[in-house]
């Protein structure tokens, strides 16, 4: 099973810019492949997904115009850019993969450690 490891969190000003990868230990071209966030007290919830390809791409509304899910299947990693950071998004981000793009809130794979997002001033 694919393991997979979070990086790039961290402390910014709200409106400020974060750029997460997220690395698998194996290869991921099969994979449509999904960003997710949980704050304390919360649910789990999918942010961003992105076919095999990448070619395309699906958004949680809260996120539209603001981040960017891109993946480089040869490097079996996962990007996710964060603009225009708000207090809102604090949360752990995680990644995980799934089979197909309309299923990819309900994935029971593992889940990594994830990286801690803090926007605050």
């Amino acid at each position: 099973q694919v393991q997979f490891v979070e990086s790039g969190g961290g402390l910014v000003q709200p409106g400020g810019s974060l750029r997460l990868s997220c690395a698998a230990s194996g290869t991921i071209s099969a994979y449509v492949m999904g960003w997710y966030r949980q704050a304390p007290g919360k649910q789990r919830e999918l942010v961003a997904s992105i076919g095999w390809a990448g070619g395309i791409t699906n958004y949680e509304d809260s996120v539209k115009g603001r981040f960017t899910i891109s993946r480089d299947n040869d490097k079996n990693t996962v990007y996710l850019q964060m603009n225009s950071l708000k207090p809102e998004d604090t949360a752990v981000y995680y990644c995980n993969a799934g089979s197909s793009m309309v299923t990819m809130a309900r994935v029971s794979g593992s889940w990594g450690q994830g990286t801690q997002v803090t926007v605050s001033s």
